[in-house]
């Protein structure tokens, strides 16, 4: 059985502003990629924490069947959240620590879902430093970006 990973990035021109999300999904036997599968998309106006939290949304649910899958993202932001605050925000009917209501709710809703039928394991890396497969994330992170950007 090959090994599943999911490289996923976020982009914003501005912060709220045009933004785009990127997923390289790679399944390897070692270090031999076996297959390959690239994801993008966009939104007009929106912020970088929300497209980090569609590229990994986009990964999961991108899936057929449930799987084993690595997820790899630079965003401390997702990474933390899915693995440690969401729970917290769940007792507390999605509200913070602090008694706010969680910013992005739906997104971190959709994602809770969409790692359900998986099981996931979270890995952070630093983002652009020279990790090639992030790297292709983040160009496809700005490629769905492109359609939202205004014209010059």
């Amino acid at each position: 059985m090959p090994d599943l990973y999911a490289y996923t990035d976020g982009a914003c021109s501005g912060n709220p502003g045009p933004g785009g999300w990127g997923v390289l999904l790679l399944a390897k036997d070692g270090d031999t990629v076996l297959k390959e599968r690239t994801l993008k998309g966009g939104e007009a106006e929106t912020t970088n924490n929300r497209m980090e939290l569609m590229a990994a949304i986009s990964a999961l649910e991108a899936l057929g069947r449930s799987s084993e899958i690595t997820v790899v993202t630079d965003s401390a932001y997702v990474k933390n959240g899915v693995t440690g605050w969401i729970h917290g925000w769940k007792r507390n009917g999605w509200k913070t620590a602090a008694k706010k209501p969680v910013k992005n709710v739906e997104l971190w809703q959709r994602l809770d879902e969409a790692q359900k039928r998986h099981n996931v394991t979270w890995k952070w890396i630093k983002g652009h430093a020279g990790h090639e497969e992030n790297e292709r994330a983040d160009e496809l992170a700005r490629a769905g970006m492109e359609p939202f950007k205004p014209k010059k």
